[in-house]
């Protein structure tokens, strides 16, 4: 399968006062996590979505970019997840058999989890999600079935109603990661 993945890192991160994907986490910021665990997907290319005016976070990128990682500017992000994803997702290869979508702002995703989604994928699912204590986490494998659908996104729900029309296959797992996503400060404390 021919796979590809986008890392959403477009949002403003007002709840957590500005500069949150830069924030330190374990040593590193907060985006370098989330960018390892997109890179450790089974996806030819991994791109990085980013806000206009972003500079900070084009840097980091820009630092890791390389054959398999790319920045695309979302000039629509001001209208939230939806159209950041949305411009992602028009950027990809149509001919790829699906997108993973990961979150800029969840750093404990482990490596592996990525393949088990991929072989949920190449069974036949057209959305595959992971599962941790009965709660549907991230990263999302999405397949070709659904590109149009993610194309059409807007606003700041994200690709949740998509997820609730279609059947979505789930991976259980026992990584707390999948859930864990940062929104204040507060949610970095040791």
């Amino acid at each position: 399968m021919r796979l590809e993945a986008i890392v959403l890192a477009a949002g403003a991160g007002t709840r957590f006062g500005g500069g949150k994907l830069l924030a330190g986490y374990r040593g590193r910021p907060l985006l370098d996590h989330a960018l390892d665990a997109a890179l450790a997907a089974p996806a030819w290319r991994v791109t990085a979505v980013i806000r206009p005016g972003d500079a900070a976070v084009a840097d980091l990128v820009a630092a890791r970019a390389g054959e398999r990682l790319r920045a695309l500017v979302a000039s629509d992000a001001v209208e939230g997840l939806g159209a950041s994803l949305r411009q992602g997702v028009k950027a990809i290869d149509p001919a790829s058999d699906g997108v993973f979508v990961f979150l800029g702002d969840m750093p404990d995703i482990p490596a592996g989890l990525a393949g088990d989604l991929a072989a949920g994928l190449a069974q036949g699912a057209e959305i595959v999600a992971p599962v941790h204590a009965g709660r549907r986490g991230h990263p999302v494998l999405f397949s070709r079935a659904c590109f149009a659908a993610l194309a059409a996104l807007g606003g700041d729900r994200g690709a949740q109603g998509l997820m609730s029309a279609r059947p979505v296959a789930v991976v259980e797992t026992d990584a707390p990661g999948v859930l864990f996503d940062v929104d204040r400060r507060e949610d970095l404390a040791p």
